[in-house]
C-alpha cells in the first residue's frame, strides 16, 4: 500500500483534512489516529465530525474512553461515529501470561467497545485516538492516519481548551491505507 503525507500548516488546515477523510468513509470503516499530545488529533477529529454533519461538539473523549455520535454520510445516510480515545487503556494488572494488547481487548470488551471495533455496524465509522498497540488485533482493514509535529516544539503549549493548536509549525499527517477496503486510498 502507498502512504500519503500531506502538511497542515494550520488549524484549519488540519480541520479541513479531516472534513476532506470524512467526505472518503462509509459505514464500517475503521481510522486509527495518533500522533503525539498536542499534535492536532482532536483539531482532526472536529473537522472529521464537520464533515460526517454531526452538530454536537466533538471533543477529546479522553476522560469518556469513547463518544457516540450520530451525523450524515457524503451520500446522505445516516452515520453514526464511535469516536475513542484509548490514552488511559492498558492498566498495569495484567492476568498471567496476559500481554499489552491482550489487556487492551479485555478493557475494550468490559467497555463493550470491542465488537464495535472488530465489527463496526453498517452505518458505523470509529475513529479510534491511541490505539496503535491495538490496530492489527482489532481492525485488519483500517486507515491509520499519524500526525506529526515540529520536534522544537515539545515545550510549548500544545492545545486550547477549544482543541486549536497553538504552537506553531505545520503538522505533518501520514495516511497509511490497510487492507483491500483502502487498496485505491488516494488523497489526490
Amino acid at each position: 500500500m502507498t502512504t500519503h503525507e500531506i502538511e497542515a500548516p494550520t488549524s484549519e488546515a488540519m480541520r479541513d483534512l479531516g472534513k476532506r477523510i470524512a467526505g472518503l468513509v462509509h459505514g464500517g470503516d475503521v481510522l486509527l489516529l495518533s500522533g503525539p499530545l498536542g499534535a492536532g488529533k482532536t483539531t482532526f477529529a472536529q473537522g472529521f465530525g464537520a464533515g460526517l454533519s454531526i452538530d454536537e461538539p466533538i471533543v477529546s473523549p479522553t476522560f469518556t474512553i469513547a463518544r457516540e455520535l450520530d451525523g450524515r454520510f457524503a451520500d446522505g445516510a445516516p452515520a453514526h461515529l464511535v469516536h475513542v480515545d484509548a490514552y488511559r487503556l492498558g492498566g498495569s494488572s495484567y492476568a498471567p501470561g496476559q500481554d499489552a494488547v491482550g489487556r487492551l481487548l479485555d478493557e475494550l470488551e468490559s467497555l463493550g467497545l470491542d465488537e464495535e471495533l472488530e465489527d463496526p455496524g453498517e452505518n458505523t465509522v470509529v475513529l479510534m485516538e491511541w490505539g496503535e498497540q491495538m490496530a492489527t488485533a482489532l481492525a485488519p482493514e483500517r486507515l491509520e492516519i499519524h500526525i506529526d509535529r515540529p520536534l522544537d516544539m515539545a515545550g510549548a503549549a500544545v492545545s486550547g481548551p477549544d482543541g486549536e493548536l497553538t504552537s506553531e509549525g505545520a503538522r505533518t499527517v501520514t495516511f497509511v491505507p490497510v487492507g483491500a477496503r483502502w487498496a485505491s486510498f488516494d488523497l489526490r
